[in-house]
């Protein structure tokens, strides 16, 4: 039975999943900071995943990116997988803009985390799951 990382628990909102993977928002509202985890048991390591579960992961992981261009029209898409910290496999995919509160450098360890106020989250899950419509998102409620 897969098990999220407590870490990623604590520091993400559940959006819902793709065929494979979990999409978590990260808590905080300075950045559109997104979270996939494929679910699946033990693993540490994108090359870890079976073909198809890796081939599903990346297209994922470009409806993500797809969705975060057409709502935020950011100046960059970061798409990390690092685990250094958390190691349960997962992939940052960030919304990034010239002038945001950590660029050019990493999200990572830079400030506090603002969180988002409950209003936020949900105008943001409305977004989020239209332009996700047609890509095998599935919405967490």
């Amino acid at each position: 039975m897969f098990t999220l990382d407590p870490r990623l628990e604590a520091d993400t909102v559940p959006f819902g999943a793709f065929p494979v993977s979990r999409l978590l928002l990260m808590r905080d509202a300075r950045y559109r900071w997104f979270i996939l985890v494929p679910e699946r048991d033990d693993l540490r390591e994108l090359h870890r995943l079976s073909v198809a579960d890796r081939h599903a992961v990346s297209d994922e992981t470009a409806a993500v990116a797809d969705m975060l261009e057409r709502l935020c029209a950011p100046d960059k898409i970061n798409v990390a997988a690092l685990g250094n910290m958390v190691p349960q496999l997962h992939v940052h995919v960030i919304a990034r803009h010239v002038g945001d509160p950590a660029w050019p450098g990493p999200v990572w360890g830079r400030g506090e985390a603002v969180p988002y106020r409950d209003e936020e989250v949900e105008a943001l899950r409305e977004r989020v799951t239209g332009a996700l419509a047609g890509s095998g998102f599935t919405p967490v409620g």
